[in-house]
């Protein structure tokens, strides 16, 4: 086979290339493929879990640590190493690049529950599940209905969560409910934030989950949850929404905790497309038809142009948009832009991929259908491509009556 004579894999811009980052992606890329790949190749057509072994060994290189300060335990990186560690693990397996983000939710906890929690989490021996959807309210936060009601010494969490992956093997779930009756007139009122602790293998007293039949997104389980009186001490109501004159911030720290998320989906987005990227260019010059490698006719010389092109088109804007936030120049408005144009280029690019593997890339003997599967589901968690596009267009138009 003849080796193209640019490699396809990434390489850091000089504007942001420093040694530890290129040692960083180098790291993540040789796991990604030597340990990570061959994993997903085997489990994910039979829809296996993620092994322990494998998160014990994405532990011991740090990468549930990688947001985590260094005080407790974890690497003290940034968003940018963060989108670069991602981006390598996407590229083989898109679930493991997204369990590395159930240590975060540790972050959200309160400082002395953090500072007990935190040090774990960084080791990957404390992952928690996020349970924000609900069937009536996708990807909009103040439509949620799951109340939280005030008890004695605590709260009782009644409703009912979907989409909520990784809820039976976390050791906490985070809730986002209710503590007013919903008002269409007032709906980002009321919306707190809580943790249920409990056991790995259990869901917590009065929750039932039942497993979401996916068509992609394999390694783990999602579940739909109901709560029954589920009852959360007092110390499980977390954070700002705490603290006395800002008993309505529930509603924005649920927002501003979304950044961070869609820059990490726009770097799985962009290992996806990769991953597709590579395995087609290798395809096209090995198949052969009429006589030659299809890779040798213009049609899909030009398909693997415009795939690259828009690969690194978004690469770009994701490079730069999490060195912002590393430099503290946050932007959910261009956050939602990255997010909004990665999962997009993702789907269009797997697919073409796909296509060029013709009748093979329609099987699960080649990792291209997997790619293509995890590629769509981007456009729709951490808000959709149209929430996206809401967000976009609220700040470049006036208000606009339809809410």
């Amino acid at each position: 086979m003849r080796r193209p004579l640019v490699d396809p894999r990434p390489r850091i811009p000089v504007a942001y290339r420093t040694e530890e980052r290129e040692a960083i992606q180098q790291m993540a890329r040789d796991f990604a493929m030597q340990e990570v790949l061959p994993v997903a190749n085997q489990l994910d057509p039979e829809h296996g879990l993620i092994p322990d072994q494998l998160r014990k060994k994405m532990a011991e290189l740090g990468f549930f640590g990688i947001l985590i300060p260094e005080e407790h335990d974890g690497l003290g990186l940034g968003v940018f190493e963060y989108a670069l560690i991602t981006e390598e693990l996407a590229r083989a397996w898109m679930s493991v690049a997204s369990i590395i983000t159930r240590s975060s939710v540790a972050a959200a906890l309160d400082p002395t529950q953090r500072a007990a929690i935190l040090p774990r989490a960084a080791r990957g021996e404390w992952l928690g599940a996020f349970a924000m959807s609900e069937p009536g309210a996708g990807s909009d936060i103040a439509a949620i209905r799951t109340r939280a009601d005030k008890v004695d010494g605590g709260w009782l969490i009644n409703g009912q969560k979907m989409w909520c992956t990784f809820a039976d093997q976390a050791d906490g779930i985070l809730i986002v409910a209710r503590t007013t009756p919903y008002d269409s007139s007032r709906r980002h009122e009321g919306i707190r934030r809580f943790i249920a602790y409990k056991n790995p293998g259990e869901f917590p007293e009065g929750c039932t989950g039942t497993p979401i039949r996916k068509i992609g997104y394999h390694g783990w389980r999602t579940y739909e949850l109901s709560f029954e009186n589920t009852f959360v001490p007092d110390d499980g109501l977390l954070g700002y929404e705490q603290v006395a004159g800002a008993a309505d911030r529930g509603f924005a720290r649920v927002a501003e905790g979304m950044l961070t998320p869609r820059i990490h989906t726009a770097a799985r987005s962009i290992g996806l497309a990769r991953g597709a990227l590579e395995d087609a260019i290798k395809y096209v010059q090995e198949r052969e038809q009429f006589g030659h490698a299809i890779g040798d006719f213009q049609a899909t010389r030009f398909k693997i142009a415009s795939m690259a092109t828009e690969i690194e088109l978004c690469r770009a804007l994701m490079y730069e948009v999490a060195a912002d936030v590393d430099a503290g120049e946050t932007s959910d408005v261009r956050a939602a832009m990255l997010k909004y144009a990665a999962a997009e280029m993702s789907e269009r690019v797997t697919s073409e991929a796909l296509q060029l593997h013709g009748g093979a890339g329609y099987t699960t003997d080649f990792p291209v259908e997997r790619y293509w599967r995890d590629a769509r589901l981007t456009k729709i968690f951490e808000g959709t491509s149209e929430i996206m596009q809401r967000l976009i267009s609220d700040r470049l138009l006036p208000p606009t009556p339809f809410r």
